[in-house]
């Protein structure tokens, strides 16, 4: 089968490596990919977001299948542009898509069907935000977007101060686009935060290997939110007897929910979740693979993955197997310095031979990386991925840790305590 993956970063990098290992999967390509993803596969400069072009290429290149893996393509529908064109795709069509796309969507559907979520209320006026925020006088309290916006649409705010800060952001200075034209207030939920992807295929839903991120820029969970500066995989707040309760009280309810709404999802459904002392709830979810939970979790699959996604295309996910390997997977982010904020590009990268590392022991997902005169150079905020799995966490971390000492760029920037929490909660449950 000849792929196109459709995306730039290091998510992309860690599906294409997994699909690379599959016997059907015989050329593979990605667009617009990036300098160190085209070690892997050939990369071709269309935009993610551009779904005219994607498409009539895709139909030139006569693709058998596209992994549509980033949130903007799926939300603008370019599933279903493909599907018309009788090109296979794995993601979830435009409508099905709205479960990530918009906010307002997903908090209505988790009421509507029960799904446990935190309590909310939805505005287009700024003055009745405050005056809702004012009347609950409840802090820290969250005010979101309800439109894509990176990752950072989701603001927590310690006072009356910082809500009004927010709502100037997203609703006024449009921060966001018209990401910020509504906005979802939720209540401020405490407790360990778990990522579990899962396959769908419209009916039925396999969770994947629970993951636990990093979201802060600086050790000790401080600083800025960021995409994600690190994961470990499996999260040990994740026990089996919650895994329980999420499938039977979240992952099902909510794969049902979408079939009654009359958008089956097909693709990969990432639940966030939040382990309160009332249960798991949702705090968000997904329409595609999280980034950069994917680096560890896709590690430690052990069935085909372009089976299972052929699977989740043509509703056959109940008889597929889906299988993961025992052990641990941990990942550590090699950032430019700055980030999230502002920071400088084009740094050259030592360490890496045609985009790896030599000595094996890990492997290195290209995030934000370029080739300029046949130099591996920076090209965004989180540059690379360094991922290693072992039998246990605290091997998998030594690994990741010990194999990004060997890379090198000016400014590089990392946190020393991925996994840190995941550690400590091992020990107490030991």
């Amino acid at each position: 089968m000849k792929i196109l993956v459709v995306g730039g970063g290091g998510r992309e990098h860690a599906i294409i490596r997994a699909l690379k290992q599959s016997p059907q999967c015989t050329e593979i390509w990605c667009a617009p990919g990036n300098g160190g993803i085209s070690y892997d596969a050939t990369c071709k400069a269309i935009p993610a977001t551009d779904v005219d072009a994607m498409v009539a290429f895709a139909k030139e290149e006569a693709f058998n299948y596209v992994v549509v893996a980033q949130d903007d393509p799926l939300a603008l529908g370019m599933v279903d542009a493909l599907t018309a064109v009788g090109i296979p795709a794995f993601g979830p069509d435009k409508a099905a898509a709205r479960i990530e796309a918009s906010k307002v969507f997903s908090k209505n559907l988790m009421k509507k069907y029960g799904i446990p979520t935190a309590d909310y209320a939805v505005f287009d006026d700024p003055a009745k935000v405050l005056a809702y925020v004012e009347e609950k006088g409840k802090y820290p309290v969250v005010i979101k977007a309800d439109g894509l916006a990176l990752g950072k649409g989701v603001l927590i705010c310690q006072d009356h101060a910082q809500a009004e800060e927010a709502v100037k952001e997203i609703m006024l200075d449009k921060k966001f686009g018209a990401s910020g034209n509504h906005v979802v207030v939720e209540e401020f939920l405490t407790g360990p935060e778990v990522s579990v992807l899962s396959f769908c295929d419209g009916k039925t839903v396999k969770p994947m290997v629970s993951s636990m991120d990093h979201k802060r820029a600086l050790d000790g969970d401080q600083g800025l939110n960021t995409g994600g500066m690190g994961t470990v995989a499996p999260n040990p707040y994740y026990t089996p007897e919650v895994a329980d309760r999420c499938m039977k009280e979240i992952f099902v309810p909510t794969v049902e929910a979408m079939q009654k709404e009359g958008c089956p999802f097909k693709g990969c459904l990432y639940f966030g979740l939040m382990l309160t002392p009332d249960g798991p709830k949702v705090i968000e979810y997904n329409c595609r693979f999280g980034d950069p939970e994917t680096q560890v979790v896709l590690p430690l699959l052990e069935s085909d993955l372009l089976t299972v996604m052929l699977a989740t295309t043509n509703g056959t996910l109940e008889e597929t197997e889906v299988q993961f390997r025992d052990g641990a997977a941990a990942c550590v982010i090699l950032a430019s310095g700055g980030y999230p904020l502002a920071y400088e590009k084009g740094k050259e990268i030592t360490g890496l031979v045609n985009g790896q590392l030599p000595g094996g022991g890990a492997t290195v997902y290209h995030a934000g990386t370029a080739l300029q005169n046949g130099k591996l150079v920076t090209a965004g905020g989180r540059v690379l991925g360094v991922t290693a799995t072992a039998a246990t966490l605290p091997a998998a971390l030594e690994a990741a840790y010990a194999a990004s000492d060997a890379i090198h760029f000016d400014k590089l920037h990392r946190r020393s305590d991925i996994g840190a929490r995941a550690l400590a909660a091992l020990k107490a449950r030991d």
